[in-house]
């Protein structure tokens, strides 16, 4: 059976610890890896051993593929762990996914010293190819687009690299983009062009708001989106509900720069809950409601995301909302991910009389970024429609407001985002077309 058998003996791994005694972290970096390189897991055995004292001894572990496997035994004594990855390529040649696979696992490993081999199965004229000793790996932040897209940055230094009840923190140093965050290896945000999201995400629909005062965060426990909104003079009481409290706490120590203290201001009230079970039952009403979430539309998007982009959830936000109050939330790439885009837009259709997309480039994520406006509002009587406002308006609206030190979003921005390309409108229902 034709095939492509990887090892690798890691040596001197400098990863955080928890990933060789941990078996519950080191299977979630496994299947993290194996969803980046675009592997189907079908199942699992891991198994933590321990010395005599009780004190743990390593972990021995297998992830099923439906391609075949990836097994792994870490030696924390030695700080050293060996792979196995294999691909079965009678089908399809998936020797593309179990290098890419075998780098990351090795790249998050650590390792200063690395011995390969790579073994083409079924071909009787192929021996076993073993390389000689590498130097340390140079370790790759890789933002995954889709299956066959990323773009990717060079890690200077790990600070943070752990697994929380929910996912996979990691927080480094980059030359072009400061200090980053990544969550299950997907960034998050980055000191250098947070901005160009947060400012984008939070002010259009903050300055169409005639008099915003009480606002929602779902996710956002970075603190950039509840930043910008503290900007806004007219805000009585910010809500975060971030799930993860390590997410909070790391960017409380890490990312000063990021939140600039937002995430213990007066206003800011952080709830540690689901973020559908917490608009389902909450009996309060807010003027804006941002969806600051994961992606969950690339290759190793967040199972959590995906629950908050549901008609059903669309319906508990709406009734969270006040008369004139708007959901805010991205919606992907339209290029990289037009798919999800549009399924996502239809199902805001079902919920709310207005929507308006609009556009960001965010060099981070690699791409033009989709986000969106909703509100009950009616295109003809919208007191509160984004694309009626003029640009005078917008700036005095952001001179009364007392907007200062904004890095990208501006009177003449606000109308330009709104403008979209002819392959954006192609995503969206001819009725909402026209109305556009």
């Amino acid at each position: 059976m034709d095939g492509l058998h990887l090892t690798a003996d890691c040596f001197e791994c400098r990863c955080n610890h928890t990933l060789l005694l941990d078996e519950h972290a080191l299977s979630g970096l496994m299947h993290q890896a194996a969803r980046s390189a675009g592997l189907n897991a079908v199942g699992e055995r891991f198994h933590a051993f321990k010395h005599t004292d009780g004190s743990p001894a390593g972990v021995t572990g297998t992830v099923l593929l439906a391609e075949s496997h990836i097994a792994v035994h870490t030696w924390p004594e030695r700080s050293a762990v060996t792979l196995d990855v294999y691909v079965c390529n009678f089908n399809q040649d998936n020797s593309v996914k179990a290098r890419a696979l075998a780098d990351q696992l090795i790249s998050t490993f650590q390792a200063t010293r690395v011995v390969r081999n790579e073994i083409k199965r079924g071909d009787p004229n192929q021996s076993a190819q073993q390389s000689q000793p590498e130097p340390a790996l140079q370790l790759i932040a890789q933002e995954q687009l889709t299956e066959f897209s990323s773009t990717s940055t060079k890690i200077e230094q790990r600070i943070v690299d752990v697994m929380s009840p929910f996912q996979h923190i990691e927080i480094a140093e980059t030359k072009d983009l400061g200090r980053i965050m990544r969550l299950d290896g997907a960034t998050m945000t980055s000191e250098k062009d947070e901005f160009f999201y947060h400012e984008c995400l939070i002010h259009p629909a903050a300055i169409t708001h005639q008099n915003p005062q009480k606002v929602l965060i779902i996710g956002g426990g970075d603190g950039g989106a509840c930043e910008e909104l503290l900007k806004h003079n007219t805000i009585e009481q910010i809500t975060i509900c971030e799930i993860d409290e390590q997410v909070v706490a790391k960017a409380k120590e890490f990312l000063e720069t990021i939140h600039h203290g937002a995430l213990t201001h007066p206003k800011v009230n952080i709830v540690h809950a689901d973020g559908f079970a917490f608009v389902r039952d909450c009996l309060a009403r807010f003027d804006l409601i941002f969806l600051d979430l994961t992606d969950p539309i690339a290759p190793n998007g967040s199972a959590l995301a995906q629950s908050c982009l549901t008609e059903e959830f669309f319906q508990a936000c709406k009734n969270c909302l006040t008369k004139h109050g708007q959901l805010v939330l991205h919606l992907g790439s339209p290029f990289y991910h037009a798919q999800r885009y549009q399924t996502t837009y239809r199902q805001l259709q079902t919920q709310f009389d207005l929507i308006r997309p609009y556009h960001v480039y965010i060099p981070s994520y690699g791409a033009e970024w989709g986000m969106a406006i909703a509100s009950n509002e009616t295109a003809d009587s919208a007191s509160n429609d984004p694309l009626a406002l003029t640009a005078s308006t917008v700036k005095q609206r952001i001179e009364h407001r007392g907007l200062h030190h904004l890095k990208y979003y501006n009177h003449a921005i606000h109308q330009a985002l709104f403008a979209l390309p002819n392959y954006v409108h192609s995503l969206i229902d001819f009725n909402e077309r026209k109305k556009l």
